[in-house]
Protein backbone atom coordinates (compact mmCIF):
# COMPACT_ATOMS: atom_id res chain seq x y z
CA UNK A 1 0.00 0.00 0.00
CA UNK A 2 2.83 2.39 0.88
CA UNK A 3 4.44 2.01 -2.55
CA UNK A 4 1.15 1.81 -4.44
CA UNK A 5 -0.10 5.03 -2.86
CA UNK A 6 2.97 6.79 -4.29
CA UNK A 7 2.49 5.12 -7.68
CA UNK A 8 5.72 3.14 -7.49
CA UNK A 9 4.40 0.13 -9.38
CA UNK A 10 7.86 -0.81 -10.64
CA UNK A 11 8.95 -1.42 -7.03
CA UNK A 12 5.82 -3.31 -6.01
CA UNK A 13 6.37 -5.70 -8.89
CA UNK A 14 9.86 -6.51 -7.57
CA UNK A 15 8.71 -7.24 -3.99
CA UNK A 16 8.86 -10.89 -3.00
CA UNK A 17 8.19 -13.19 -0.11
CA UNK A 18 11.76 -14.03 0.85
CA UNK A 19 10.75 -16.99 2.99
CA UNK A 20 9.29 -18.61 -0.14
CA UNK A 21 12.26 -17.94 -2.43
CA UNK A 22 15.18 -18.24 0.04
CA UNK A 23 13.73 -20.47 2.77
CA UNK A 24 12.33 -19.73 6.19
CA UNK A 25 15.71 -19.44 7.92
CA UNK A 26 16.95 -16.60 5.71
CA UNK A 27 16.43 -13.85 8.31
CA UNK A 28 13.53 -11.95 6.79
CA UNK A 29 10.11 -12.82 5.40
CA UNK A 30 9.53 -10.13 2.78
CA UNK A 31 11.73 -8.13 0.43
CA UNK A 32 10.11 -4.76 -0.21
CA UNK A 33 11.53 -1.37 -1.07
CA UNK A 34 11.77 2.16 0.22
CA UNK A 35 10.40 4.88 -2.05
CA UNK A 36 14.04 5.60 -2.96
CA UNK A 37 14.40 2.05 -4.29
CA UNK A 38 16.58 0.87 -1.38
CA UNK A 39 15.77 -2.56 0.10
CA UNK A 40 13.28 -2.84 2.94
CA UNK A 41 13.79 -6.25 4.58
CA UNK A 42 10.72 -7.20 6.62
CA UNK A 43 10.42 -9.85 9.32
CA UNK A 44 6.83 -10.51 10.44
CA UNK A 45 6.04 -11.79 13.95
CA UNK A 46 2.45 -12.63 14.88
CA UNK A 47 0.77 -13.49 18.17
CA UNK A 48 -2.85 -13.96 19.11
CA UNK A 49 -2.55 -11.93 22.28
CA UNK A 50 -1.71 -8.34 23.20
CA UNK A 51 1.00 -5.99 22.05
CA UNK A 52 3.30 -6.83 24.96
CA UNK A 53 3.11 -10.60 24.47
CA UNK A 54 6.64 -11.99 24.05
CA UNK A 55 7.52 -13.57 20.72
CA UNK A 56 10.39 -15.74 19.54
CA UNK A 57 13.36 -14.54 17.52
CA UNK A 58 15.91 -16.95 16.06
CA UNK A 59 19.66 -16.47 16.32
CA UNK A 60 19.70 -16.08 12.54
CA UNK A 61 17.01 -13.37 12.60
CA UNK A 62 18.95 -11.46 15.26
CA UNK A 63 22.22 -11.71 13.31
CA UNK A 64 20.47 -10.70 10.08
CA UNK A 65 18.86 -7.68 11.77
CA UNK A 66 22.29 -6.56 12.97
CA UNK A 67 23.92 -7.05 9.55
CA UNK A 68 21.09 -5.24 7.75
CA UNK A 69 20.39 -2.67 10.46
CA UNK A 70 19.36 0.19 8.15
CA UNK A 71 17.16 -1.96 5.91
CA UNK A 72 15.68 -4.31 8.55
CA UNK A 73 12.08 -3.77 9.71
CA UNK A 74 10.06 -5.82 12.17
CA UNK A 75 6.32 -5.87 11.52
CA UNK A 76 4.66 -7.03 14.72
CA UNK A 77 1.09 -8.29 14.29
CA UNK A 78 -0.75 -8.84 17.58
CA UNK A 79 -4.31 -9.59 18.75
CA UNK A 80 -4.48 -11.63 15.55
CA UNK A 81 -7.59 -13.66 16.42
CA UNK A 82 -9.82 -10.84 17.67
CA UNK A 83 -8.83 -7.58 16.07
CA UNK A 84 -5.40 -7.64 14.38
CA UNK A 85 -3.18 -4.65 14.94
CA UNK A 86 0.31 -3.80 13.75
CA UNK A 87 3.33 -1.87 14.88
CA UNK A 88 6.67 -1.56 13.14
CA UNK A 89 10.25 -1.10 14.32
CA UNK A 90 13.30 -0.42 12.19
CA UNK A 91 16.81 -1.62 12.96
CA UNK A 92 18.53 -4.41 14.85
CA UNK A 93 16.24 -6.41 17.09
CA UNK A 94 18.46 -6.03 20.15
CA UNK A 95 18.17 -2.24 19.96
CA UNK A 96 14.37 -2.25 20.14
CA UNK A 97 13.68 -5.23 22.40
CA UNK A 98 15.00 -6.89 25.54
CA UNK A 99 16.10 -10.35 24.42
CA UNK A 100 16.21 -13.30 26.82
CA UNK A 101 17.81 -16.64 25.86
CA UNK A 102 15.13 -19.32 26.00
CA UNK A 103 16.66 -22.45 24.53
CA UNK A 104 20.10 -23.91 24.09
CA UNK A 105 21.44 -26.51 21.72
CA UNK A 106 23.10 -29.30 23.72
CA UNK A 107 25.65 -31.69 22.30
CA UNK A 108 28.17 -34.06 23.76
CA UNK A 109 31.27 -32.24 24.94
Amino acid sequence: MRLLSQRLDRLTQRAERGSATCGDGHGNDILSFETSGADRLIEVKTTAYGQDTPFFVSRNELAFSREQDAAFHLYRVFAFRKSPKLYMRQGALDRGFALDPETYKARTA
